[in-house]
């Protein structure tokens, strides 16, 4: 799918943020100029050529902080998609497998947990469970989880009424065999579109809970912290908040991109989409091929 992805022009961009933004969450701390909890200048300098974005209201350098940031906001993102795809996906598969009991069971869950709100209930399992990254990661995870259960619900159901599911059943295949073998490969596409999806959708939660200090405490770097941090001084540096803006924005479209670029290729729209491609550019190298003998005879 990945070789399919980066044919189109879309799926090459965000393949290339993501790297980009995956390789600052590796090394970032290691590359970033300055200690990032450390006081190196004056406060709220502009930029110079020491400080590329200034420093902060106690003299810390923005850029370490950003590139220090990084880590926690994406591997966080990470972490809740992750979650959501493991709570949500697998109910989903075996929702139609399990009987009419499990079936009921879950889809009352999956409802009751549509019905909550993202920032109160995380609020309330940091309360229950400790001001901590990880309660609130599990607490966004869940709430997500609906997503996936419902994408992996549906093209399983499309998928079990199919001739070649029914004939594996009929030869006594078992529900784990014909999961793995038939029904994964026809969920993995949609699935892999929600994962995109959600992965952008995480990286705003967290920076909206880290925003607020929720999950982090000071001196902690993260964006949405950062952005915290900008506007409270947003008179005196008015373009501050920008970088943090735009940093969480590209990371976002970005993964929407790439979950555009992963609708695209799936399925057979997607193989007659990239059909199409190849032939146009065939077309063009053979007409430049057509215009330059023509040039030579001439």
């Amino acid at each position: 799918m990945l070789k399919s992805v980066l044919r189109l022009t879309s799926g090459r961009i965000a393949v290339v943020i993501l790297v980009v933004i995956g390789l600052l969450a590796v090394f970032g701390s290691l590359i970033a100029p300055y200690p990032p909890n450390d006081t190196v200048a004056a406060q709220l300098q502009g930029p110079s050529a020491s400080h590329w974005l200034g420093t902060d209201y106690v003299g810390r350098d923005v850029l370490s902080r950003m590139l220090a940031g990084a880590a926690l906001s994406v591997w966080g993102a990470l972490l809740v998609a992750a979650i959501a795809l493991v709570a949500g996906a697998i109910p989903g598969i075996l929702s139609v497998y399990l009987g009419r009991v499990y079936e009921w069971m879950s889809l009352r869950v999956f409802d009751t947990l549509v019905a909550l709100p993202f920032l109160v209930f995380a609020v309330a399992m940091t309360a229950l469970l400790g001001n901590g990254v990880i309660q609130a990661m599990v607490a966004v995870g869940f709430l997500l989880a609906p997503l996936f259960y419902r994408v992996a619900r549906a093209a399983t159901l499309s998928v079990a009424r199919s001739e070649f599911v029914e004939a594996a059943i009929l030869s006594g295949a078992s529900t784990g065999w014909v999961v793995r073998k038939h029904v994964w490969t026809k969920v993995a596409p949609p699935i892999a579109i929600s994962l995109a999806t959600t992965m952008g959708t995480g990286l705003v939660v967290i920076a909206s809970l880290t925003f607020l200090g929720i999950g982090v405490s000071p001196p902690t770097a993260t964006w949405g912290g950062i952005l915290a941090s900008d506007l409270q001084y947003i008179a005196i540096q008015p373009y501050a908040p920008i970088v943090p803006i735009v940093i969480i924005l590209v990371a976002v479209l970005a993964c929407n991109l790439l979950a555009d670029a992963v609708r695209d290729v799936s399925g057979e729209a997607g193989r007659q989409l990239l059909s199409a491609r190849d032939a146009k550019k065939a077309a063009r190298s053979g007409r430049r091929t057509g215009l330059a003998r023509g040039e030579s005879v001439g």
